[in-house]
């Protein structure tokens, strides 16, 4: 195989550090780029010694210079806790973002793939979602910052390929939890664990009957090696996520059940904005990728559990 030099930003992340892992174990040449907003360098320490691993501390809003045969766009706080924070920086990373990255694209004639998200498609009025579906997003709501900068970044990836021919790879992931999560970055997997964890109460909103699909993280990498190794014909957007359905309380259930936990299910309040259902139509990404997630539910929980175990 020929080794390519390839660009992670956002690669201190959760979902980017296993990205890195799996492109060095490829036998690729790896730079990792993060301002350390919300990605740890704990994710990488173990990397830094690999000769071909390179850590830059740089924010993507900021314009960057390299030479890269492939570009990795992950770059973005992905949790409500943090893109909610700043919720303009948020925006300017999905959007100046991806234009400074696109730039790059162009000069340099590096392929590069999007990573959107299943957000696109707000509070969803079909069901499963479809890359076809236009979505149903409030364009001034709490989380109109990630949503609206995402579905941006999606429009210039698309103008980019139509108007300068960068060779573009647009993925929509679905909720993903694995080892690496932020411990308290608000979402449900890393919050149910460790309320679990520490025998605390497990809060649901409302009733708990919220629908989401949640894929493992070593899936979702998976998806996106073959969308980038995928014929240049074939752009997306493309759905990745785990079909497998399941509430908000069924979720709880289950990690009180595996951690052996003597936590309570209590409820709160439903916050604004939280779609009701979320669940990926993959047919395309089987079809094009011949990929579909092989890690369920229970096994992934268990991994994700003994990360917990170690870090708190």
């Amino acid at each position: 195989m020929t080794r390519k030099k390839i660009l992670v930003t956002g690669g201190s992340g959760f979902v980017g550090s296993h990205l890195c892992d799996r492109l060095l174990q490829e036998g690729h040449e790896v730079f990792c780029l993060d301002n350390f907003f919300t990605g740890q360098k704990q994710n990488i320490v173990h990397l830094l010694s690999n000769p071909y691993f390179e850590l830059i501390r740089h924010d993507v809003t900021e314009p960057f210079f390299i030479e890269a045969d492939e570009i990795y766009n992950l770059a973005c706080p992905a949790s409500p806790v943090h893109y909610q924070y700043n919720a303009i920086k948020t925006m300017k990373t999905s959007v100046m973002g991806a234009i400074n990255m696109l730039g790059l694209a162009k000069r340099i004639k590096a392929k590069i793939l999007q990573a959107s998200t299943s957000e696109v498609y707000g509070d969803p009025k079909v069901h499963p979602q479809a890359e076809d579906y236009w979505g149903h997003v409030n364009p001034i709501g709490e989380r109109s910052c990630y949503d609206e900068g995402k579905r941006s970044a999606e429009t210039l990836f698309v103008n980019y390929h139509k108007q300068n021919q960068v060779k573009i790879k647009i993925i929509r992931i679905f909720n993903t939890y694995g080892p690496r999560m932020h411990p308290n970055d608000g979402r449900v997997v890393s919050n149910f664990i460790v309320q679990a964890l520490q025998n605390k109460d497990i809060t649901v909103y409302g009733e708990g009957d919220q629908t989401r699909s949640f894929q493992y993280v070593d899936d979702l990498v998976e998806g996106m090696i073959r969308m980038m190794a995928s014929p240049d014909s074939f752009t997306g957007p493309v759905n990745i996520g785990n079909p497998n359905e399941f509430t908000i309380r069924e979720l709880a259930e289950r990690v009180i059940a595996l951690t052996g936990s003597r936590s309570k299910i209590i409820k709160l309040p439903l916050p604004s904005d939280d779609p009701m259902m979320r669940q990926p139509d993959i047919s395309l990404a089987k079809k094009e990728l011949d990929w579909s997630p092989k890690t369920q539910l229970d096994e992934g929980l268990m991994k994700t559990i003994e990360y917990f175990r170690s870090v708190i």
